[in-house]
């Protein structure tokens, strides 16, 4: 009975507790306790008036428990029943108890939510690094191919034993939280709510601070953070830089035994080399990105060019035209710092100022070189690649800047010119145009402004620079207008996003490390940053670089695919009229067919050498007495024969074939074998080859025998060693036989009818047509060929007088024939009865000549007795049997030099003009033209092109 009535004691308090304490006007814990915990309370009793202290705790607003309304907690009084002290202490304990259990449950679910949104402020401070994880090298990504990380994972204790071997933290700190509260004499909510407090007095102190003030410590500290942030950047990609660079190195020297895959920059710099190259047909055009960068002249475009290839590597001037035409620059990653030209082998090294020197002085010869006679500036374009650790992949197009007055020196289209140029790269929907604009002029005078609007009204790929920003802040009264050129607000373009550098002091000598540094100091002290006119992100050149990058291949993958298609659909065009116009050839470009002639010259070349050595003798000996026939008729036999003695005509002569062979005889013999030498080589190229000939040669054949011809020179000492022969073999005068003889006759009679034809022709043209023609052509003769034929009848008369008359007319002799013909009435003029003379007097000696060669025939035997007892003289016959010998002689002598040496040094010349027109992609052009040669260049160029954007997408998935 006892305990069941202390029990219903124990459920009167309970309940009391229930209805009057802790203030909270939900339902408390207490009303969910266990039945037993309930019964360790006394009962109510009317009796015992007991109240609690009241619980003042104040708390912060931002408190995790503002939730709550805390109320004072008062107890009901409690009227104890028969022993009151009895059941007093257990009720109070009790209570003390399950109240404790609540408040930790609170401060617990408190602090925890004030950590969490603590938390949550901090992570929002940490700037998002997203964009920044090309940082980490790529050799981190696969640094699995090399350790086995999975080895290590296993070697390593597991969670479960560290949580073993580390001290249970939350049981001690509960421990601790109980003892405490337990034993402080104030009430546990104290405890529990001291630290809001604070945080309420100093949010007091905080509410005191004006909105301006607050204002300008937020920007402060966002200031700092900003370029504490940037300094932490800078170093990680310094040791990204110096990471990047031992790794290429290691790559080069073949550490990792493994082949190096070509870049993604380098492979699409190679599919904009070759576009470059090709002719754009079929409505076929490149829309492959790269960033062009224009500006006014003198802007500041190639120091920003500069900056981000951070090397000094363009000419400069101060005020003059550098950029005289467009310099692609591919940027890439390499273990050095190097750039070289596509065209040539050689690396010049970015970190040695005698490198630098040469680049620009190279770049510059490059540029004077594609300006044509008569141009100011050229579109052809100078390919650079540069690499080097740390660089941002991308192409860059640095255009001659734009010019507002042609001044004095300039070809008067330059203005037009570079626009034309300039509009050529920025019409390319898929360029990102980089739009330099110089901070230190006035807006106003800006072009390039207004030619970039006009490319892109939209700014989707427009990128605006503002150089010079230290000499603007310095200049500019009011600082707001940078912010309005920023914004670009002053100008009608429009762009992605606006950007402000600063490229230097104005010093040529600095060095990109001293720009830089300078840079940032300026930024960091710049009135432009601290008062939030510009951005921290939209500064320096570093960030610019960054950017165009991102823009770069983020437009370079949203259109290579495309390209890729069209230039599949290009491809289907040329093989479908290919095989339609061409279906039996082979499809050979202009390098293919260029190789194809060069071995069938050669091989006509070659055929030199199996000619007959007949054959060479007898052109060579004919074609050497068609050159000196004339003067062995006119200078030596003419002459010899006016004597009236043997012995005076042997030694007229002999004295003149020594003269000859002296001074001309060998000169003539040398050329005689070099055009005939050059005739046989052009018989070969031109002859046409039946069914296998190729018209689409001729030209290139030509164009190689001529160069070819024209570096041949003749052995000098051909000469001096034909004399001595040539001489030799005048001096001999002994016929052996009969057969020489009779071939001497025939050599004779052959080369005197020959001069006989000549010149009947030359008299018949000077006196006019016959009487045949006169009758038959009805042909009619002129007053002056009338007058000839008048004298030739005369001076033939007087020879029919004397058939001995000496080659000469005398001066009575002509006096006499002037007035026979004006007694009949014919006016003449001595020289004209000369010249008439001259030809009469010819025929007649030819005429007895040939009579007295015939005489000759059966004067062997006479010859054999040296003409003893014999009217009979033929030392005619003997001077052409020298003449004879001579030229078979010089013919044979000349067959060897040409097949022993000249045709060798022929072919060698050949084959260098072959070596010369190969490297010479212009004459190639020049000398291999039609529809045939274009329509497989194209299909070349255009599979080229097709097979190298393929194995660039494949890359740039894999990367992906």
């Amino acid at each position: 009975m006892w305990r069941a009535g202390r029990a219903a004691v124990a459920c009167e308090v309970c309940q009391s507790l229930v209805k009057h304490s802790s203030g909270i006007q939900r339902n408390t814990p207490f009303q969910k306790l266990h039945l037993v915990s309930r019964s360790i309370y006394p009962s109510h009793h009317p009796a015992l008036k007991l109240q609690r202290p009241q619980l003042r705790t104040p708390f912060q607003q931002f408190s995790s428990l503002t939730h709550l309304s805390l109320h004072k907690l008062k107890l009901s009084p409690i009227q104890y029943g028969y022993q009151p002290r009895r059941n007093f202490w257990p009720a109070r304990l009790a209570a003390r108890l399950l109240k404790l259990r609540y408040i930790i449950l609170g401060s617990a679910v408190g602090g925890g939510y004030t950590a969490k949104k603590t938390f949550d402020e901090w992570k929002d401070m940490i700037p998002d690094l997203s964009d920044y994880k090309w940082i980490v090298p790529d050799f981190i990504w696969e640094i699995d191919e090399y350790i086995d990380l999975e080895k290590i994972r296993k070697a390593l204790p597991s969670s479960e034993d560290l949580a073993n071997l580390a001290p249970d933290l939350d049981k001690i700190t509960e421990s601790l939280s109980l003892l405490k509260d337990f034993f402080t004499a104030g009430s546990p909510g104290e405890t529990a709510f001291r630290a809001t407090d604070h945080g309420s007095e100093s949010d007091k102190h905080y509410r005191k601070v004006s909105d301006k003030e607050k204002i300008d410590q937020l920007q402060e500290e966002l200031l700092h953070t900003q370029l504490k942030y940037q300094r932490i950047l800078e170093r990680l990609e310094k040791e990204n830089k110096e990471l990047r660079k031992l790794v290429l190195q290691k790559d080069d020297k073949g550490i990792h035994h493994r082949k190096l895959k070509k870049s993604l920059i380098d492979m699409y710099s190679e599919v904009l080399d070759v576009l470059s190259d090709y002719d754009a047909s079929y409505n076929t055009q490149d829309h492959l990105p790269r960033v062009v960068v224009v500006g006014d002249q003198s802007a500041g475009k190639t120091s920003v060019l500069e900056m981000i290839a951070q090397a000094r590597i363009f000419p400069r001037g101060s005020g003059e035209m550098m950029t005289r035409s467009p310099v692609k620059v591919t940027l890439s990653e390499g273990p050095h710092h190097v750039a070289l030209f596509k065209d040539s082998s050689r690396e010049f090294d970015l970190t040695k100022e005698e490198d630098l020197a040469a680049l620009r002085h190279e770049i510059e010869l490059r540029m004077r070189k594609n300006v044509k006679e008569g141009c100011t500036v050229s579109p052809e374009t100078i390919s650079l690649n540069v690499k080097g650790p740390g660089l941002q992949r991308m192409v860059l197009v640095d255009l001659p800047g734009v010019i507002n007055t042609v001044t004095s020196g300039m070809a008067p289209d330059t203005k037009e010119t570079i626009f034309s140029i300039s509009k050529a790269y920025m019409q390319n929907p898929n360029a990102i145009i980089l739009c330099i604009q110089d901070g230190s002029v006035d807006a106003e005078r800006s072009i390039v402004t207004d030619l970039v609007s006009q490319m892109d009204p939209h700014g989707r790929r427009t990128i605006f620079v503002l150089t010079k920003v230290d000499l603007a802040e310095k200049n500019v009264a009011s600082p707001s207008r940078i912010q309005q050129i920023i914004e670009g607000k002053l100008f009608p373009m429009k762009a992605l996003g606006y950007f402000a550098v600063v490229t230097g002091k104005g010093n040529s000598s600095e060095s990109i490390e001293a720009i830089r540094e300078y840079e940032e100091e300026f930024f960091q002290n710049s009135k432009l940053l601290k008062t939030s006119m510009l951005k921290a992100h939209q500064v320096t050149t570093r960030n610019l670089s960054l950017a165009v990058s991102d823009c770069f291949w983020k437009m370079v993958r949203e259109s290579v695919e495309q390209q890729a298609d069209s230039f599949k659909a290009t491809r289907f065009n040329l093989e479908t009229e290919w095989k339609n116009n061409y279906p039996r050839l082979r499809e050979l470009d202009r390098n293919e067919l260029f190789e194809k002639a060069k071995n069938e010259i050669l091989d006509e070349v070659i055929s030199l050498s199996q000619v007959t050595p007949k054959h060479w003798e007898e052109i060579l000996q004919q074609s050497l007495w068609e050159r000196v026939s004339t003067h062995v008729i006119e200078n030596i036999y003419l002459p010899a024969a006016q004597t009236m003695n043997s012995g005076t005509f042997n030694t007229t002569v002999d004295i003149k074939l020594k003269q000859w062979t002296d001074k001309q005889l060998p000169n003539k013999a040398v050329e005689v074998a070099w055009e005939t030498l050059q005739e046989e080589f052009s018989r070969f190229m031109t002859e046409p080859k039946g069914k296998e000939h190729d018209d689409i040669f001729d030209k290139l054949k030509e164009a190689v025998k001529e160069e070819s011809i024209k570096r041949h020179k003749w052995n000098d000492f051909a000469e001096d060693s034909l004399r001595v022969i040539q001489h030799n073999a005048l001096e001999d005068r002994s016929i052996s036989d009969k057969q020489q003889w009779d071939a001497a006759i025939y050599f004779m009679e052959e080369a005197l009818q020959g001069r006989l034809k000549d010149t009947e022709n030359a008299i018949e043209n000077m006196i006019g047509p016959d009487w045949k023609k006169r009758w038959m052509y009805w042909k009619n003769r002129t007053q002056e060929q009338c007058v000839h034929n008048e004298t030739k009848n005369e001076l033939e008369k007087m020879l029919k007088v004397n058939d001995e008359h000496p080659a000469y007319l005398a001066s009575d002799e002509i006096t006499t024939v002037r007035k026979n013909l004006e007694s009949r009435g014919v006016e003449v003029d001595p020289s004209l009865i000369k010249d008439t003379w001259h030809q009469v007097y010819r025929r007649h000696f030819l005429k007895t000549a040939l009579n007295h060669c015939n005489l000759c025939r059966r004067g062997f035997y006479y010859y054999q007795r040296h003409f003893i007892d014999s009217e009979l003289e033929c030392n005619d016959v003997v001077l052409f049997w020298r003449i004879q010998r001579m030229l078979a002689i010089t013919a044979n002598t000349l067959r060897q030099q040409l097949t022993n040496t000249e045709v060798r040094r022929l072919e060698k010349n050949v084959k260098e003009v072959l070596e010369d027109f190969a490297e010479d992609s212009e004459k190639k052009v020049k000398l291999l033209t039609g529809k045939r040669v274009q329509l497989a260049e194209d299909l070349k160029k255009v599979r080229e092109i097709q097979e190298k954007l393929d194995a660039f997408i494949e890359a740039l998935h894999q990367e992906k």
